[in-house]
């Protein structure tokens, strides 16, 4: 199967709709041979009629209609399939993210539509929640994060005033943490999480890191006693001590927010996890010397994954209007 590998490309070859649906069959369905949504039969098994003038198959067991949108990310949207795989494609290959007032512009729909489609694209990025990582005396990198506005940008009214309160969260403020965890190999985890005590962390490690596994902190204390061979790196006398350091997730900070100060420049609490999700995405899949991912790659991974996924705008924002 032909897959773009410049936005260019992308644009010109997806430009028909019937290599559009091609597409979505080929990387969605094994072997690319559809399967009836109702009744679960397969065209291998019995023929599946193709209706040209709608663009749909219709199942020969149960007389169903459905087409390759159907219990999908795409389905109910009455935007065309181009529009759909165009911005999947800039949203893996963009770097730092991409805006919807960008998808917009380039794709000439509404800003809230494009809104919309990037938060349901973004399900599709989500890794499986059962899925650990590490095991096997691999070592997993842990550090937690904080997002959020500066204390320093805060209205007069609003602003804490005393001591230390210039960076870390602190009542009053609208810090957001963040607790990641970073494999080695370059898989990781991500979550959002209401404090950093040592019962949360450890849940965590539970959750998202398997037995087995060496693990890297920083000297917080809500690490201590962890079921894991566990290392300690202390930033306030060093950064590095052989193997042992979160230069990893620190870098994976960075990117995440590079993209969220510089792209997004604002995210509420409660739909950052996405925006995590998304980074993680292109972070796990970037290009290395070990696995040389390129653009194509992490598109076709992204389609792979759209099936049995949807976000509607009520799930989203809890209102019924504004759906498309």
């Amino acid at each position: 199967m032909y897959i773009p590998k410049t936005l260019t490309e992308a644009v010109r070859y997806y430009q028909d709709e019937q290599v559009c649906i091609n597409a979505v069959a080929e990387l969605r369905w094994p072997d690319g041979k559809p399967v009836c949504p109702k009744c679960g039969v397969a065209e291998g098994e019995r023929k599946h009629y193709w209706l040209a003038t709608q663009k749909r198959w219709k199942c020969y067991a149960c007389r169903k209609q459905f087409s390759v949108k159907v219990n999908s990310l795409f389905e109910d949207s009455p935007l065309s399939l181009d529009k759909w795989l165009i911005a999947l494609w800039m949203l893996c290959n963009c770097k730092n993210g991409v805006s919807s007032y960008e998808i917009s512009r380039e794709l000439g729909i509404a800003q809230k539509s494009a809104w919309h489609l990037l938060h349901r694209l973004r399900s599709a990025l989500q890794a499986p929640e059962d899925d650990k990582i590490g095991g096997n005396g691999e070592i997993v990198e842990m550090d937690e994060t904080f997002i959020g506005g500066k204390v320093k940008n805060m209205h007069k009214s609003r602003k804490p005033k005393g001591p230390g309160v210039s960076g870390r969260p602190v009542a009053g403020t609208a810090k957001t943490i963040v607790v990641g965890m970073l494999h080695r190999n370059g898989r990781v985890k991500a979550e959002v999480v209401v404090d950093r005590t040592k019962e949360v962390l450890h849940s965590l490690v539970a959750k998202h890191i398997a037995p087995g596994s060496q693990l890297m902190s920083d000297e917080w204390g809500g690490y201590k006693g962890v079921d894991l061979q566990h290392a300690i790196i202390n930033h306030a006398e060093e950064y590095v001590r052989g193997l042992v350091h979160t230069n990893g997730i620190e870098n994976f900070w960075s990117l995440l927010k590079r993209g969220l100060g510089g792209t997004y420049v604002s995210v509420e609490p409660f739909h950052l996890f996405r925006y995590i999700d998304e980074q993680a995405f292109r972070y796990e899949h970037r290009a290395t010397k070990d696995k040389p991912y390129t653009n194509a790659d992490r598109f076709a991974i992204a389609l792979t994954q759209i099936a049995g996924k949807r976000l509607t705008w009520k799930d989203l924002t809890g209102k019924e209007e504004g759906s498309f």
